[in-house]
């Protein structure tokens, strides 16, 4: 894959220059940490996953059993079946129409052949060259990622979020490392100035022109298939729509508001 570098040229409503932050450096870090920052993630999806398989568990013996299953564990199963087959492919699809599912993405190639893909949208009342400078600075240590900080600052995150473009964090290149906390976070792959950015693990971030001063935001991610899809769908993919569809209404309501 060729490297790509671009500095990116902010617009709308902007502060006067500073110097430019320093490259991502990770911090270790503590066993502590991982397992609050684990337990934020995946804890209320585990605890949902095991009440559903307890449920199942129990209505199935007592359909053995020729006996009525309990109320509650009815009503479980029921919820479980709803959103499997009602929610998740909604959250799968939030705001995409059928022309933004079927359009190819700076970064589809990274994952040609996922278990599991899913794409959010949202529409912009503001051209794309005032939508990019939020994204650009997207980042732990930038402008956040507009998204709920008292969940990401209870995994340890120690998130802001800006409510300004900041022309010291518009400078964006292949290899930098995005912060998603301050011991983690991803590999810029690919950039698009303008336009997207591609991060490794398979998720994407696009800005399509929609018309004269307005422009769509897609967000797009790509599992690989196999065991860890399971694992990500029942895990970690209720929280990833939670956050994901907070920061594009975000990103939206700046934008907007900017102009």
């Amino acid at each position: 894959m060729a490297a790509i570098s671009s500095t990116i040229s902010p617009a709308g409503p902007v502060t006067a220059p500073s110097a430019a932050p320093e490259p991502a450096t990770l911090a270790r870090p503590t066993a502590l940490a991982i397992v609050r920052a684990f337990g934020v993630m995946v804890g209320g999806p585990l605890l949902l996953v095991a009440a559903a398989a307890a449920a199942g568990l129990h209505s199935l013996r007592a359909a053995l059993a020729h006996r009525p299953p309990r109320p509650g564990a009815l009503g479980v199963v029921a919820a479980a079946a709803a959103y499997a087959g009602l929610v998740r492919p909604w959250m799968r699809r939030w705001g995409a129409s059928d022309a933004d599912l079927a359009r190819a993405l700076p970064g589809d190639d990274v994952c040609p052949d996922p278990g599991l893909e899913q794409t959010h949208a949202i529409a912009i009342d503001a051209p794309a060259e005032d939508v990019w400078p939020w994204v650009a600075q997207l980042g732990q240590d930038r402008g956040g990622f507009y998204s709920y900080t008292f969940l990401e600052n209870l995994a340890g995150c120690r998130m802001r979020n800006a409510d300004r473009i900041h022309p010291e964090w518009q400078d964006r290149r292949v290899g930098d490392t995005v912060l998603l906390h301050p011991s983690s976070g991803l590999e810029i792959l690919r950039l698009d100035a303008g336009r997207a950015i591609v991060f490794e693990g398979g998720w994407a971030l696009a800005i399509e022109p929609d018309g004269p001063g307005r422009c769509r935001l897609l967000a797009r991610f790509r599992f690989p298939r196999g065991a860890l899809s399971i694992g990500y769908a029942l895990l970690l993919e209720l929280p990833h729509f939670v956050m994901e569809r907070k920061m594009l209404l975000e990103i939206k309501r700046r934008a907007e508001a900017a102009r």
